[in-house]
């Protein structure tokens, strides 16, 4: 089993733990919305996602915003996913990824969608 994210306790009271398709949408979440430079010890983790949340909306920023969260999650998570499409879109001020990718482990389709924290649900 593998460590939930966020960090949290079990109704037992220990450390909760998730299932494998889980962790990895975890970890897409983590590389998505973690800045490069945030973390101390991998200065280049992260996609800078985030940072282009205020530049004016255009085609020109969807495309580098799809490929810039493409290269991030082939290059943190290509061990465990193969991605094969990402669409970003903002409604309503809110950030949204739609991910759709292959557990390599197990050859299971996925499609996750993420939003930015602090984004309505």
């Amino acid at each position: 089993m593998n460590v939930g994210f966020p960090y949290r306790f079990d109704a037992t009271g220990r450390t909760a733990t998730v299932d494998d398709e889980t962790h990895v949408r975890d970890l897409i979440a983590q590389v998505l919305f973690t800045a490069p430079g945030e973390r101390v010890m991998r200065p280049d983790f992260g996609s800078g996602l985030l940072a282009l949340t205020f530049e004016p909306n255009s085609l020109e920023l969807v495309a580098t915003t799809q490929f810039l969260v493409q290269g991030a999650l082939q290059q943190w998570l290509g061990h465990l996913i193969a991605v094969e499409a990402v669409e970003v879109s903002v409604s309503d001020g809110a950030l949204r990824v739609l991910v759709q990718y292959v557990l390599l482990r197990t050859q299971q389709h996925r499609v996750d969608e993420f939003a930015a924290p602090g984004a309505p649900a």
